[in-house]
């Protein structure tokens, strides 16, 4: 979790001024777990926080499972779920919202925390790899996978590789790599826009029957979810998530400038690239599962920073918040005008549309005189 640190118990000691083997009493709101020379700072509201956004998905999820043209009780959906009872119930669990129930937990974790490692290395909330072009280059190589060379190309693959391609670009376009300020931002909006352009005109040379089969990758859905592409996606975020956490405390440290961060030995260049691939591996997974669903990374970190503690990067919170939007999302999309299903990227979009521009609004009126 962001929230955890671990160092030297001897190091510590000395630090405090107190003699050499003699317990520190951790900080305010953290508890200490410590083993030899080892320990592990726990910050309460973190846990608190991550035990709360799981205990809200986990009846998110009841509730995915229970609700739909054929309803059932949160008793019968625990009984399909061993595979007991009726077997219409048993088939409409296990083979239909089960897997996709799966694809949102998975899309959700990965998008919010591939925004929240984004924001933190560009120290900008509006940040996002959707906002900044990872999603629209990832989309845009995903769809020429399907209406220009088939899809035996796998679009999963070319999605990470137009990922890959976007962010490079953004960085390049914006001063060798810099990611502060608002530059960054409007070199990848226009790299987006260029992205999202191809992807239009990929569309309008094909016959429509490939551009349908198209369709799923530029609007985002769970509808159409490939299983090679979750269980790419699971693998993915099984690495990236530890390895983002292995990297709380510098990015912590990075929120503050370069020289703060350098004077306390973290290694910029180095932690931008390793966060960066993060963000990229992490987007373009997603992408390959459920298309560009960009507003969920930026509304689960928001969701994750307004409830955790600003000590550190709220990784761990993030992830479930995003899980949790996308439950939501693709939950409301297919109740709301029933048997018609609503893809969770328009869901996402009407939602997180006026949320950005309430963050706008609000930077805006913080700035003015």
């Amino acid at each position: 979790m962001s929230d955890t640190l671990s160092m030297p118990h001897r190091d510590d000691a000395e630090r405090l001024g107190a003699p050499v083997g003699e317990r520190v009493a951790p900080p305010p709101g953290c508890w200490r777990l410590a083993r030899g020379e080892r320990h592990l700072l726990i910050e309460r509201r973190a846990l608190g926080v991550g035990l709360l956004l799981l205990a809200v998905l986990l009846a998110a999820s009841l509730a995915y499972l229970c609700l739909g043209q054929q309803s059932l009780s949160p008793a019968g959906a625990f009984s399909a779920l061993r595979g007991e009872g009726d077997a219409m119930a048993v088939f409409v669990v296990q083979e239909l919202r089960l897997p996709r129930l799966l694809a949102a937990w998975l899309t959700g974790a990965a998008f919010a925390l591939a925004g929240c490692l984004m924001q933190t290395l560009a120290r900008n909330r509006l940040a996002t790899p959707g906002i900044i072009g990872i999603d629209n280059g990832a989309t845009a190589f995903s769809v020429a996978s399907v209406v220009g060379l088939g899809v035996s190309l796998a679009p999963p693959a070319m999605a990470m590789v137009g990922a890959a391609t976007a962010a490079a670009i953004t960085f390049g376009v914006a001063s060798g790599g810099d990611t502060r300020g608002y530059r960054f931002i409007v070199a990848g909006i226009g790299i987006g826009a260029v992205f999202g352009a191809v992807t239009q005109l990929l569309l309008a040379r094909v016959d429509i029957d490939t551009a349908n089969a198209a369709y799923p990758w530029t609007v985002g859905t769970l509808n159409a979810r490939s299983s090679g592409a979750v269980t790419g996606l699971a693998l993915g975020l099984a690495l990236a998530g530890p390895l983002a956490i292995a990297l709380a405390r510098s990015l912590s440290l990075m929120r503050f400038g370069d020289a703060v961060a350098r004077g306390l030995g973290v290694e910029l260049r180095r932690r931008r690239v390793q966060v960066l691939a993060l963000s990229v591996l992490l987007t373009a997974l997603a992408v390959a599962v459920a298309g560009p669903v960009g507003m969920v990374a930026l509304i689960g970190p928001e969701i994750a920073r307004s409830l955790a503690s600003p000590r550190g990067v709220p990784l761990t919170a993030s992830a479930l918040a995003g899980a949790l939007v996308m439950v939501l999302a693709d939950l409301t999309g297919r109740l709301l005008l029933a048997p018609i299903e609503l893809p969770v990227g328009i869901v996402t979009a009407v939602v997180g549309g006026p949320w950005l521009l309430w963050i706008l609004l609000r930077t805006a009126k913080r700035t003015s005189p």
